[in-house]
């Protein structure tokens, strides 16, 4: 199938027209090989525009998969989304190792983001459970790289979003569970240092994330909500249904603003105790709370929202942070939504977004006085020697691509011998000097 019409990332920000096929074969898919500078595009929920291109190729038709329930080894075609592989599992007694904050991307879309969640510091990324995939190379040839089979073409495809060729497939594991729940614990704290300190303190917990009040300023700035899970036991292994709300239409300017964050936020960190307690969730509502409001981006008006997720190295995570909000406040943009993590070692993927330290996500409304506000976080970024998350990217330079993720050069040369250069690319490859 093939269509002409307008596409976007999840922020909304950018738009594009483009013309996209949406192969129903791996036949298909070599087909559209004859187009020049095309990029896969699985659920196009990255917020940026690394899946916005003139030519896309959609592989939501690329859905099948096999699963083995006495190894928990998975197969499946890169289509398939997470919530259609955890509503097979998890009745069986298997969960994915790692998962991001939503499950309607599809497993290609996470590989090529190679995407973390609330256990990287134990856990690490998804890529790591991924034991091989099979790849479409610009040749035409279908490959299967794996750490052992054509390594350097595996590492730049984890992370490398979708650059080096199109995930037809892949094999991965998945971890056994005995419950269907999450026993979360939260716990109000008062200060960003605090913060810090008690994510280290609990750093033993399977999860962990951190939901700050980006508004709070002065001695409250970074009082937060941190949030600790483990998985239950003894309780039936199913994925509870999520009950969907949805936003009925888009308001041109949105209901996000300064006073209905204030008023969210004030209500929000008042309905946790100042006594931790342990409270029995069910896997929807810990891992995919936002999932219950189906297209919940509306909420932020017709100029859509950026977020702007970067990772600091922990030696200089509270300094850094606290310049990020300084600023964020002298600018006067609104901090709508706030997460922070504590991530854990680096992998050997050539541009995956992990190293050590605490990572902090920022949703704000699109506007005129966030692009002069973002270079100026980007230089707290770099001068603290972070990174900024390339699946949430939507503006940021060249030169502050290539100065944060020094292993590009080799992540080129890889997609050159390859054949993937000219043939697989995007409006973010573009800009940030990948051609």
């Amino acid at each position: 199938m093939k269509e002409t019409k307008q596409i976007t990332g999840w922020g909304r920000f950018q738009k594009t027209q483009a013309t996209v096929f949406t192969p129903a074969s791996t036949v298909e898919v070599v087909n559209s090989l004859n187009n020049e500078g095309l990029i896969a595009r699985g659920a196009g929920l990255s917020y940026g525009d690394s899946s916005l291109a003139p030519v896309v190729l959609e592989t939501k038709k690329l859905n099948q998969m096999t699963f083995d329930q006495q190894t928990g080894q998975l197969v499946c075609e890169s289509g398939v989304k997470l919530d259609d592989i955890l509503n097979l599992v998890v009745p069986l007694g298997w969960f994915l190792p790692v998962t991001p904050g939503t499950s309607l991307i599809t497993i290609g879309g996470a590989i090529a983001s190679d995407c973390h969640g609330k256990n990287h510091l134990s856990g690490g990324t998804f890529s790591q459970y991924v034991e091989s995939l099979e790849l479409l190379l610009g040749s035409g040839e279908k490959l299967t790289v794996s750490r052992s089979e054509a390594a350097d073409l595996f590492y730049a495809t984890c992370g490398g979003m979708g650059l080096t060729g199109i995930i037809l497939s892949c094999k991965m594991q998945l971890k056994p569970i005995s419950s269907g729940h999450i026993v979360q614990t939260a716990i109000k704290i008062s200060s960003l240092e605090n913060l810090l300190m008690v994510f280290k303190r609990h750093q033993q917990h399977t999860y962990s994330v951190a939901w700050i009040d980006g508004l709070a300023s002065g001695e409250n700035l970074g009082r937060s909500i941190l949030y600790l899970g483990e998985h239950g036991s003894d309780t039936p292994l199913k994925m509870a249904p999520s009950r969907k709300m949805r936003i009925p239409f888009q308001l041109p300017f949105g209901i996000l603003n300064y006073y209905s964050v204030k008023f969210f936020n004030y209500f929000y960190l008042n309905q946790v105790s100042a006594n931790p307690k342990n409270q029995t969730l069910n896997l929807n509502q810990f891992f995919y709370p936002l999932d219950r409001i189906k297209n919940w981006n509306l909420l932020y008006g017709d100029q859509g929202f950026i977020q702007y997720q970067f990772v600091i190295p922990e030696t200089s995570a509270l300094e850094a942070i606290k310049e990020v909000f300084n600023e964020i406040h002298n600018s006067r943009e609104v901090p709508c939504l706030c997460v922070l993590k504590l991530l854990g070692a680096e992998n050997k993927n050539l541009l995956s977004f992990p190293i050590p330290g605490f990572s902090l996500a920022v949703d704000f409304k699109a506007n005129s006085g966030i692009m002069q506000l973002l270079p100026i976080l980007d230089k707290i970024v770099l001068g603290h020697g972070g990174r900024i998350y390339l699946a949430k990217d939507a503006l940021m330079s060249e030169q502050t691509f290539k100065s944060s993720y020094p292993r590009w050069k080799e992540f080129q040369a890889t997609r050159h011998k390859y054949m993937a250069m000219g043939k697989f690319a995007s409006h973010q490859s573009k800009r940030l000097g990948l051609e």
